[in-house]
């Protein structure tokens, strides 16, 4: 019954003649929430480091 309610919520806030697109697979999901915002972190933090680091005379 709890699964029909949420079921039917989740329903409930599309708008009228909307169309969705299918979801997103297990790797797309990994590579969005995950590998993208690391690879971003490290970087970013590989170009701070390389511009801050002190200069050999």
């Amino acid at each position: 019954m709890v699964v029909h309610f949420l079921n039917h919520l989740a329903m409930s806030t599309q708008e009228p003649g909307s169309n969705p697109g299918s979801g997103l697979k297990l790797y797309q999901t990994f590579l969005l929430y995950i590998v993208a915002p690391v690879g971003l972190f490290l970087g970013i933090t590989a170009i701070v480091l390389l511009s801050t680091r002190p200069k050999k005379k």
